[in-house]
Order: C-alpha cells, then sequence, then structure tokens
C-alpha cells in the first residue's frame, strides 16, 4: 500500500521536522507508534517549557494513521475533534505511545459496518524523561464506509 511508504517518511513531514518531533518506533501492523517531542530553542515557550502547540502536533495524525492502514481504503477517516490538558510544564523530551490493538480495530470495523459511520475516542498520556505524566490527549475520531 502507498500509504505504508508514506508513513516510513513521516518524520520528513516539515511540521514534525520543523517541531523536533519524530517517530522513534513503530510495528509491522502499524498498529502502534512511540512519537518524541526533543526541546528546542525554538520550540520553547517564553517559560523556557515546551510550546502547547508543539504538544498537540506530535499527537495529532496517529489515530488516523492507524485506523487508515489497517481498515483500508474502503473507509473515510478524519480527526472530528481533539482536547489537550496541560498537567504540569513540559521539559526535555517528550515521548507519546498511540497503539489500538487488533480487537479494538475489528471492533471499530464491526460498528461501521452495521450503522455506516461513527466517531471513536481515543486518549493518550504524554511523558516526560522522568515518566511523569505533562500532558493527556483525548482525540475523536470520525470513521465512514465509503459508498459503494
Amino acid at each position: 500500500m502507498k500509504f505504508k511508504k508514506l508513513i516510513r517518511r513521516i518524520n520528513w513531514y516539515p511540521p514534525l521536522l520543523g517541531m523536533g518531533i519524530r517517530v522513534r518506533k513503530t510495528d509491522d501492523d502499524f498498529r502502534r507508534f512511540e512519537v518524541e517531542l526533543r526541546q528546542k530553542w525554538y520550540t520553547r515557550n517564553l517559560f523556557g517549557t515546551h510550546f502547547g502547540g508543539s504538544l498537540y502536533t506530535m499527537t495529532d495524525p496517529f489515530y488516523v494513521f492507524i485506523l487508515t492502514v489497517n481498515l483500508g481504503r474502503e473507509y473515510i477517516i478524519w480527526d472530528q475533534s481533539a482536547k489537550i490538558d496541560f498537567l504540569k510544564p513540559a521539559k526535555g523530551t517528550i515521548t507519546g505511545i498511540f497503539e489500538l490493538d487488533e480487537a479494538k480495530i475489528d471492533e471499530i470495523r464491526a460498528s461501521v459496518e452495521e450503522v455506516g459511520k461513527g466517531a471513536y475516542d481515543f486518549a493518550t498520556m504524554l511523558t516526560d524523561e522522568s515518566g511523569v505524566d505533562v500532558a493527556k490527549v483525548e482525540k475523536t475520531v470520525y470513521v465512514r464506509r465509503k459508498r459503494r
């Protein structure tokens, strides 16, 4: 699939590259992404911590990627909404893990096949180098079967 080749090059995507964000690991079936944000002088805010927009950007595409690759081209998949709660000032390297197991993907597929569309909620914690949670991100992803 052409999409898998694009994902392998995601670290070169300008919004991620420019903010010091990179995919550190992904599995072969693209159901898990480990993403990191390294603090750079140009991504700090006035207080010397990570700019909140950088924290959100590191979370933006990954649930859509997981579902797009695993559900296939017969589905339309979009981010519908997002919310980020900043729990403490973020410094250093921040990590986010985005993962959906096969059972959850099958559950979404079955639900969309039955109803035709749906919105699905996912949450991810962003952690600092010490393993302390610095932000919680909640995403709602819209999935619809393409018209046949």
